[in-house]
Order: C-alpha cells, then structure tokens, then sequence
C-alpha cells in the first residue's frame, strides 16, 4: 500500500484500526503517534497524514486520528483509453490493477464474438469488485485517480460510445491514435502505429487501444474496426494471455508517449 486513499467525507474522520487501511499503518508501516504517512482523496489531492492520537488497538478495535494535509493534485491519469474483450475473471482481477497502475483512463470492457459468455455474468464484474480492483492499482501506484469501467454487450456498442455512434473514421481529429492488436493479420507493429503519428505532443494524443478476448477478433470484428479508423498491429508473433497483451501494449504505448 503506498498511498492510503480515503473518500472526500473520510479525509476528517477517525480511521477504524480494524479497516484495511488502519491495519496496514499500525501493523505493517508501524506507525505511532506523531507519525506520518502517504495519503490521498480518491480523485482528489495528495498529501501527508500525520497521526494525532492512536486509540486501542487493529485486534480489538480502536481509532487512528489524524491530520491530512495536501500537497499536490495527485498523478494525472494518461489519454490511453483500453478496449478489451472479457478475460477469464482470474485473469481480469490482476488485469485491472495493472493497467490502472499504468494509469490508464478509462477500461472498456467488451463483449466479442469468440469471448465466453459466461465470464460476462461473473459477479467480479460488477462495479463494486472491479472497482475494488482498479483502486488496488491506483494505490499500488501511488496515484489517487481511478480509472473509469464501462461495460458493453458487444465491440459494436463499446466503438459507439468510445469515439461516437456513426462517426466515420476521417472525420476523427488526428491527434486520436487508434490501434487494434491482432495476431492474424496486421498490418504493422504496435510501436510503428505510435511512431506514425506525427509528432503531436503528448498533451494533444489520445491513444486507443483495442484488446481482444482469449481467441481474438472475428474476421466481422476486423472489418468493424478497420472501418472506425484502427489500425490492426501485433508486438510480434507470440499469441499472449488477454491480461499480459493489456499491460504489454499498454507500456509500449505510454512509453512511446514519454510517459514511462
């Protein structure tokens, strides 16, 4: 835990020692009165805490009093937005927390025609467990911004709302970067996609970046998207797992944008 984020009407509250939070500054940090401590207002400010009064104890129950103060308006979150289609849940836990540790602004979590039904009735999906997952990022980050999940039925519905129903691709403004992995049949790499852009700064990009589920994209979903502007690219020939394509494109991507 490398920050401890608190909601807006927490931030001037005792902290209960037998919370999550609580028992990771007293048991694990070992702080004691006086003591201060990284923390933040999810989606707010970051600052430091620091500890007025500790009363009793994680195993019994007890309170942490302290201060907050702010110090800066926390790590922005990127202009990478991430379509991807459903994974297995367990791979959609550590597939969460990890591109929300990138940073990344908002997950587009799709349906598609070759991903199993079923994981898209899974209760991990539900916004309070895949929250839970992209907060445990944002903290892993040190970060106080969470990205935003949607949920789409199909990579139709997900296209619409991500760049607008019935947009065609030129009228898109060309600082929007749009790139689709697929191992079939690519037309370049990721990282020439990025490299093509023209040399906006990082301020005027937005990157869109499309994932598929385990068996990738139908031949339909291909057209669909070349159609809205894609480009379809591969970072090489190796098939990889949903959740390690997300967070390997996801490096390359911000990397190429002079953000990692």
């Amino acid at each position: 835990m490398n920050i401890c984020l608190f909601k807006p009407e927490e931030i001037k509250q005792p902290l209960d020692l037998r919370d999550e939070r609580g028992e990771h500054i007293v048991k694990i940090l070992h702080k004691k009165e006086g003591d201060t401590f990284t923390a933040g207002i999810i989606g707010g400010q970051a600052g430091t805490a620091k500890i007025t009064k500790i009363e009793g104890d994680y195993k019994a129950g007890g309170s942490l009093r302290f201060a907050f103060t702010p110090e800066s308006d926390g790590k922005p979150l990127t202009n990478l937005k991430m379509i991807i289609g459903f994974p297995r849940p367990i791979q959609l836990k550590r597939l969460l927390r990890d591109i929300a540790g990138l940073g990344v602004c908002e997950v587009h979590l799709t349906g598609t025609e070759l991903g199993e039904k079923s994981y898209m009735q899974s209760t991990l999906v539900e916004k309070g467990n895949a929250y839970k997952m992209l907060l445990d990022g944002t903290v892993q980050a040190g970060s106080t911004h969470v990205p935003e999940l949607f949920l789409h039925k199909s990579l139709a519905e997900c296209l619409d709302e991500v760049l607008g129903g019935g947009s065609p691709a030129a009228d898109q403004p060309c600082s929007l970067i749009l790139a689709a992995l697929d191992n079939k049949s690519p037309s370049c790499s990721l990282r020439s996609v990025m490299e093509a852009d023209g040399g906006h700064s990082y301020e005027a990009r937005t990157v869109v970046a499309a994932i598929g589920s385990e068996r990738g994209w139908t031949d339909r979903e291909r057209e669909l998207l070349t159609s809205r502007g894609f480009t379809l690219c591969s970072m090489g020939s190796r098939i990889l797992r949903t959740e390690t394509a997300a967070t390997v494109a996801g490096s390359i991507i911000l990397s190429e944008m002079g953000i990692i």
